[in-house]
This record gives structure tokens, C-alpha cells and sequence, in this order.
């Protein structure tokens, strides 16, 4: 509670409404202040709510952090498998349509706020807090993989790429599209269109030399061709 004001400061609002303030609040502490630099109180001020609001609906610091990583998982989830709703199953074009994509998850998923804060908590709390982030791991990366390895798995299927392995091209795709802005996230900064677009394009290429359908020797398409 920020000093001087009481709680009848503050308009009446539903628990929901009250959880939901708290967690939005302890974000942007736990960004800016790191999960050692942060504080129940210093959260209750900036949420406008008391202290004991905040205990009581997370009970300590750490429940209330694993509430943000959480929360912040589900609604990144969200973004995700919204984006891969749209991935090109019936590709006109296999790199231009990955390469709008890959776009896509970029700008939705990496590069929105809630993409923003979950990857500075991780960067900044992963090594020290691993046991924090154990439930993100398996419902944050392992669900997208999953979900995306599906989606490879019936393009090589259907001959438009070809992979023995889907979950290692999911993984390689992601990490190779948005490769490029990965300075730019570790300076604080947010890249522009171009920059997404470049990455995006860059690692697409990338993927589709590792993983591209491979084109028969010469002597194998003769062979074919008078078979």
C-alpha cells in the first residue's frame, strides 16, 4: 500500500478482478526488479491493494511468482496456438509461406508484451531459480514443439519437406527464425518489421536446407523417367 492511502482509497473491485490486478502488477515488479530485488509490498502499492490482499490469494513471494510465470505461459500459449491455427498446411509456395509464418509467431509470440516479460524472467531467474520454471517448461516450449512437430510431420507427409525427425525440426525452426533478434531482446531493445522479416526469411532458408524435399540425382530421375 503506497503510504498515506487507505484502502477505501481504492473502488471497490471483484476478487477476480483483484487476482488479476496482483498478478499484472507483480510482472512488471518481478521484470524490473528481479524475483530477489522484489517485495510483497512494493507489489500491494503498485496492484493498489493491501498486503494482505496480496497473501492472501497467493500465500508467499514464490507462489506469487510461479502465479506470473503461469499466467503468463497460459496467455503466451494462447498467442501460439492461435498462430499455429494458421500454419500453411497446403503450401502455394513452402518458403514464402513459412517465411509469413514464421512472421507471424514472431510478432505475436516473441515480440508482444507477454512474450517480452516471460523471456526477461526466464533469462534473468532461469539459472537461479530453475525449480521456478519447471512447470513452464513442460507447458510452455513442450506443447508448442508438440503442436508445431504435428504440423512438419504432414508437410513431409504430403512431400513438400523431408524430415526423419519432427520434433527436431519444430525445435530447429523455431530457434533458427527468430535467431536474429536475439541480440536485440538482450539489449532491452524491440526489433522493427524489417528486422522480423530478415530473421524470419534468414531462418527459413536455413531450415529449408536442412530440411527441404531433396531433389533426385540425375541418374535416379533418368532411371525414373524411362521406368
Amino acid at each position: 500500500m503506497k503510504p498515506g492511502v487507505s484502502s477505501d482509497t481504492f473502488p471497490p473491485r471483484s476478487h477476480e478482478a483483484k487476482r488479476i490486478s496482483v498478478v499484472e502488477a507483480a510482472a512488471s515488479v518481478f521484470c524490473r526488479e528481479g524475483y530477489a530485488g522484489a517485495n510483497i509490498d512494493l507489489i500491494a502499492a503498485e496492484a493498489g491493494v493491501s498486503r494482505q490482499t496480496v497473501y492472501n490469494h497467493h500465500g508467499d513471494k514464490e507462489k506469487l511468482f510461479m502465479a506470473v510465470v503461469r499466467d503468463l505461459t497460459e496467455r503466451c500459449n494462447a498467442g501460439i496456438f492461435a498462430t499455429i491455427a494458421t500454419f500453411p498446411d497446403q503450401p502455394a509456395d513452402v518458403e514464402s509461406d513459412l517465411v509469413a509464418f514464421a512472421v507471424r509467431m514472431n510478432r505475436n509470440c516473441i515480440c508482444n508484451r507477454d512474450g517480452r516479460f516471460l523471456r526477461k524472467l526466464i533469462q534473468a531467474e532461469g539459472e537461479r531459480y530453475p525449480e521456478l520454471f519447471a512447470e513452464w517448461r513442460e507447458q510452455g516450449p513442450g506443447r508448442t514443439w508438440s503442436a508445431l512437430a504435428a504440423r512438419f510431420a504432414r508437410l513431409a507427409y504430403a512431400g513438400h519437406l523431408s524430415i526423419d525427425d519432427p520434433d527436431v525440426a519444430a525445435r530447429q525452426f523455431l530457434a533458427l527464425v527468430n535467431a536474429e533478434l536475439q541480440i536485440t531482446f538482450m539489449l532491452g531493445g524491440m526489433p522493427t518489421e524489417e528486422e522480423v522479416l530478415r530473421s524470419a526469411t534468414n531462418g527459413v532458408r536455413t531450415f529449408l536446407a536442412a530440411f527441404g524435399r531433396r531433389k533426385a540425382a540425375p541418374a535416379r530421375q533418368a532411371a525414373l523417367a524411362h521406368a
